[in-house]
C-alpha cells in the first residue's frame, strides 16, 4: 500500500557497471574497462520493468562511456518516460581534475547523452558526490555547461564527499560567481544535530528495511518534503563477479545485494517517484 502522503519523492539511477564504482578505482583501471564484461545494460533494463509495473519515473544519470557501450540503451530509456541526465564521462572524481579536465569530459558526455535521447540533457551528478567544500566552483562549471540542475551534495560526513551542514532538500544555489543553480541533496534523516543517510545506495541496502521506510514516511509526512532515492543498476546484480578487496568495501559493495530488488520493491509499492527535474525547488542558499 503506498504512503498516503500527497508528497512527490525523487527516484534516481546512476548508470555505471561494477567496475566503474570509486572503491574499485585500483582493480579496474580505464584501460581495462573494454576488457571487462558489460553488465549494466540488462541490470538498467531490470530496472526499467520493475519501474514500470509500479508507475515510477526516474532520471537516470548515464555516463557517457556507457551509452557509447550500450547503443540504443539512452533511447529505450527516454522512450519509457524517464528524465536523461549526466553522471560523467569516464567516472573521475571531480575534485581530483582540473577545471579545464571537467569542463572537456562534461561537453563530452552532455552531447553523447543528447545525441542519442534527442533531448536537452539538464541535470548532473558526480561521481561519488564529488563536489565538496573544496570545490564548489565546480558548479559554475555546470553553468557554463548548460546545465540548470545537479545532484551531487550529499549533507553528510564521509572521507570522500559531503557537506554536513548543507541544506537537506532542494533548493536554488547562488554559486561562487553569482549565478544560480538548482540542487538535489541525497536525502538524510535529522535526528538530533546529525544528518542520517537514508538516501539509497549502499545505505538503502545496510539499513534495515523498516528503518527506512519510517525514515520516509517521516520526511513525508512530518517534515512535509520530498525525499531523493538513488541506486546503482549493479546493486540489483548478486551475480557480478566478485571483486578482491578490503573487507570495508566488501561491506559496502555487496552487503544484500541479493535481497536489493525486493527492498526496491517495497519502496517502489510504499511512495510515489518523478524525475528530479519535477520535484519543487524552495528557498535559496548562498554559499
Amino acid at each position: 500500500m503506498r504512503n498516503d502522503s500527497h508528497i512527490i519523492n525523487g527516484l534516481s539511477i546512476d548508470v555505471e557497471d561494477y567496475f566503474h564504482v570509486s572503491n574499485f578505482t585500483e582493480q579496474f583501471p580505464l584501460e581495462r574497462w573494454d576488457s571487462l564484461e558489460l553488465r549494466v545494460e540488462n541490470n538498467t533494463r531490470r530496472l526499467l520493468e520493475l519501474f514500470e509495473r509500479h508507475s515510477a519515473r526516474a532520471t537516470f544519470f548515464v555516463l557517457g562511456w556507457v551509452a557509447e557501450k550500450c547503443p540504443g540503451l539512452v533511447k529505450k530509456i527516454a522512450e519509457k518516460g524517464h528524465e536523461i541526465a549526466c553522471h560523467s564521462n569516464l567516472h573521475r572524481l571531480v575534485y581530483d581534475l582540473t577545471d579545464k579536465e571537467f569542463k572537456e569530459d562534461l561537453i563530452t558526455a552532455k552531447k553523447i547523452l543528447e545525441d542519442q535521447s534527442g533531448k536537452a540533457v539538464a541535470g548532473f551528478r558526480a561521481p561519488s558526490y564529488s563536489i565538496t567544500r573544496r570545490n564548489l566552483h565546480a558548479l559554475d562549471i555546470l553553468l557554463e555547461c548548460g546545465f540548470t540542475y545537479d545532484s551531487s551534495i550529499f549533507p553528510v560526513h564521509h572521507h570522500r564527499y559531503g557537506i554536513p551542514d548543507f541544506e537537506r532538500f532542494p533548493t536554488q544555489v547562488v554559486t561562487v560567481k553569482g549565478g544560480r543553480i538548482n540542487e538535489y541533496p541525497i536525502s538524510t534523516l535529522r535526528i538530533g544535530r546529525n544528518n542520517i543517510p537514508v538516501g539509497g545506495g549502499a545505505y538503502a541496502r545496510i539499513f534495515p528495511l523498516w528503518f527506512l521506510m519510517a525514515a520516509y514516511k517521516r520526511i513525508n509526512k512530518v517534515e512535509n518534503k520530498p525525499f531523493i532515492f538513488y541506486l546503482h543498476p549493479w546493486e540489483i546484480d548478486p551475480a557480478q563477479p566478485r571483486v578482491p578487496c578490503s573487507r570495508l568495501t566488501r561491506i559496502r559493495h555487496y552487503t544484500n545485494i541479493s535481497t536489493m530488488e525486493r527492498r526496491l520493491e517495497k519502496i517502489l509499492s510504499g511512495f510515489n517517484f518523478v524525475p528530479l527535474i519535477e520535484l519543487p525547488v524552495v528557498g535559496t542558499t548562498t554559499l
